[in-house]
């Protein structure tokens, strides 16, 4: 058995494709040798910021013979069949080929065998399709080359058995041929490195002061950053993603500690920390009660005679100047309070169709407001949620946030807290963002939670209304993730909130905003008029629109408009609670649950209380877990079985059941047992007691098993059999209370 080796050798490839095209070149390298019938026992790819070296091990030095057989067509078939059997089959003729009884008549067969060639003659086309195919998010020419590829591109390991493989890449103007030669580091070992194997090419590139192993820097920067933090008496800050950038811009990590000057440290943190992160990939270090700490970590590509004394200093001559800019908008911003920055909004298009910032702010005020009505909230929590909504996006006229847009809503609770807002204002002024992922905190504060669902209902009503949903593919406006951070709100607080009523409460002020974005506000009255058209969110015939627009847009050309602006709006709107749904079912399936239990309490409809949703699920999945659950399910399965077929005969059987058409003891026993169960169950789901409306159902195993072994549902009898359908009706219209059981899979 052989290995093969690869290594494209070119200048710095960005930190964050190395990982991808590591794992596409490994992909497509192992396929490509696959579809050739080369085995292999293993393959590993490395990257640094500039190399991707392939590791393919156990091949064989030859490949194995073929033997392959192709069925022709029947013996005596004409001339035109035969003559296209055998160009397919590489024949000239058709004496070649054998005849063989298939026991379906006789047929030709074509045997091909073809002798394994030496692996190595397969590898150069491999090789050259592999690297020609390699997808870069960004590529490039250079000189006068056609090769399109992330950076120039130097040379090419290529060794299979220790032998260099023949082939060359074609760039165009130039080539690169296969050889066995490689680089070390780019100052620290300069010169050429000829390899032999991928021990050899590790050991040497070890000793050229290239850490090959991705995994080994990562491992290198992060103990040498956590030794720098405890010997300055610190703690390093987690950042996982910014020690995976930095693997990728380093091939001989070294750790060097530096100074933040004082003057900057009463700038916020965040502010400090985004710009230490985002613009020099330093580490940031904090106190024992995680404030920021006067230092930094950073990882250089280098050793230096100095000991890294020249490197800091640049480093924090650098690290001054960008401070220097973030602590003069910071002073700046002090100066005007977030009300007074309100009315800069309308200067911001928050979408062409959907108008300014300030009236989606105008929209997130009043939506806060309605939340916190509805969940009976105080009076302060619904005027604190009004005040943090209006200033929710005040800080995007500030210089900080224009300079770090990454600190929106942060640097909006440093200058509420520095205005004396209440905490709880200054504190939604933040989170109003969150949960911005699956993993990200989920706000538990009134004011937070009311102004957090108002903006992501806000956005995903306005974006559905303009009719830009999310497809297979795209989701410009994140709308997955604002209804996943909803349904989170919701359910991890135990919101007791009307979800469906809160999407329809909201749609007039989108309707509002989207005709305002076409030129025609009509102001309050135009939102009293989509309240008074909305019903159950359902687009309106266009004439009727028409008719409802009169009194407050004469132009008939005008009513054309919003005639179409507030259909697209209705539309979009009916929409958005499906979607809900749909998230709601992914959520849960990530966590176990399963969806047909979900399909089967929302096909009873109406439920837009995802609290209450969740406990009806939690409880069904309880009850079919039981042996009761499970003969019911068989049961209902049953009954709605036999309905179906008989309703496509004499139509539905629904209706009460016949108490004197009841001749056998168990029908009458079945008819007694769902009568209580439907008395007992009804009080108890309206109490929302599920679990234990699920044991009055269990109470219905008994007599379901009895009347299906012993009652026979077809009875001559027309009148009786029509009772007896009713009577299975009844068993399904009973269980149907808690959920629709022909939904439920098994």
């Amino acid at each position: 058995m052989a290995e093969l080796l690869l290594e494209l050798f070119m200048e710095e490839i960005p930190a964050r494709m190395q990982v991808r095209a590591g794992d596409d070149f490994k992909r497509l390298v192992t396929d490509k040798l696959s579809t050739a019938g080369i085995a292999f026992s293993k393959a590993e790819i490395h990257s640094t910021p500039r190399r991707l070296a392939l590791l393919v091990d156990g091949l064989p030095t030859a490949q194995a013979d073929v033997r392959d057989e192709k069925k022709g067509p029947r013996v005596g078939s004409p001339e035109q069949a035969l003559a296209g059997f055998l160009k397919s089959a590489g024949l000239s003729s058709i004496d070649q080929a054998e005849q063989r009884d298939t026991g379906k008549g006789v047929f030709y067969f074509a045997v091909i065998e073809k002798k394994g060639g030496a692996t190595i003659d397969a590898l150069p086309g491999i090789i050259d399709a592999a690297i020609r195919e390699l997808p870069w998010p960004k590529s490039m020419r250079w000189g006068a080359n056609e090769f399109m590829w992330v950076r120039p591109l130097h040379s090419i390991i290529a060794l299979f058995d220790g032998a260099v493989i023949p082939g060359a890449l074609d760039l165009g103007a130039e080539s690169i041929a296969y050889g066995n030669q490689t680089e070390g580091h780019r100052f620290l070992s300069p010169g050429t490195l000829t390899i032999t194997s991928f021990a050899d090419y590790a050991a040497k590139l070890a000793a050229a002061h290239v850490v090959l192993d991705r995994e080994e820097r990562k491992r290198l920067i992060l103990a040498g950053a956590q030794a720098a933090a405890k010997a300055e008496g610190f703690v390093l800050k987690d950042d996982p993603g910014l020690l995976e950038e930095v693997a990728g811009l380093v091939e001989w990590p070294v750790v060097l500690t530096g100074a933040i000057d004082n003057q900057f440290m009463d700038v916020p943190a965040e502010v400090l920390t985004t710009s230490m992160r985002t613009h020099q990939r330093y580490f940031a270090l904090e106190t024992a009660d995680g404030m920021l700490a006067p230092r930094f970590v950073v990882v250089a590509n280098r050793s230096t005679i100095d000991g890294g004394k020249a490197v800091i200093a640049g480093n924090e001559r650098v690290l001054r100047a960008r401070l220097s800019d973030a602590k003069f908008f910071w002073d700046q911003d002090l100066k005007v309070k977030l009300e007074d920055r309100v009315a800069g909004l309308k200067d911001i298009t928050f979408h062409a169709k959907l108008g300014t910032l300030a009236q989606r702010v105008e929209r997130i005020e009043a939506l806060s407001v309605a939340i916190a009505k509805a969940l009976n909230w105080d009076t302060t929590v619904v005027e604190q949620a009004a005040l943090a909504a209006r200033l929710s996006k005040s800080d995007l006229t500030t210089g900080v946030v224009g300079e770090f847009p990454e600190v929106q809503g942060i640097m909006g609770r440093y200058v509420a807290y520095h205005e004396g807002q209440p905490a709880a204002v200054a504190e939604a002024i933040a989170d109003h963002y969150k949960p911005l992922g699956p993993s990200d905190r989920v706000p538990t504060d009134k004011v937070s939670i009311a102004v957090a669902l108002a903006e992501k209902i806000d956005t995903l009503v306005a974006f559905f209304g303009i009719d830009e949903k999310p497809t297979g593919s795209r989701d410009p406006f994140a709308l997955r993730r604002a209804a996943l951070g909803v349904i989170r709100l919701i359910v991890e607080n135990g919101l007791r909130v009307k979800l469906g009523e809160v999407v329809k409460r909201h749609l007039p002020l989108v309707a509002r905003s989207a005709g305002a974005s076409v030129g025609h506000d009509v102001g309050k009255d135009l939102e009293e008029l989509v309240f008074g058209i909305v019903g159950n969110a359902n687009p309106v015939a266009a004439e009727d629109l028409h008719a409802h627009l009169k009194p407050y847009v004469s132009d008939a050309a005008k009513q054309t408009i919003l005639v179409d602006v507030f259909n697209k709006c209705l539309r979009g709107a009916s929409d958005v609670l499906p979607f809900f749904y749909d998230r709601l079912k992914v959520s849960l399936k990530e966590k176990g649950v399963r969806h047909d239990l979900i399909d089967a309490i929302l096909a009873l409809g109406g439920e837009d209380d995802f609290v209450r949703l969740l406990a009806r699920v939690d409880a069904l999945s309880n009850f079919l877990a039981t042996d009761d659950g499970k003969n019911l399910l068989a049961a209902s399965k049953r009954a709605s079985n036999i309905l179906r077929i008989e309703e496509k005969k004499d139509g539905p059987h629904d209706g009460a059941v016949d108490a004197g058409l009841l001749t056998q003891d168990e029908e009458k026993a079945l008819a007694d047992a769902l009568v209580a169960a439907y008395k007992q169950a009804t009080p108890l789901i309206e109490a929302e007691d599920f679990t234990g409306a699920m044991a009055a159902f269990a109470a219905l195993r008994p007599p379901v098993d009895a009347f299906f072994e012993k009652v026979t549902v077809n009875a001559p009898d027309a009148p009786v059999r029509a009772n007896r359908l009713r009577l299975l009706s009844q068993i399904r219209a009973t269980l149907n209370l808690i959920a629709d059981f022909s939904k439920i899979e098994g």
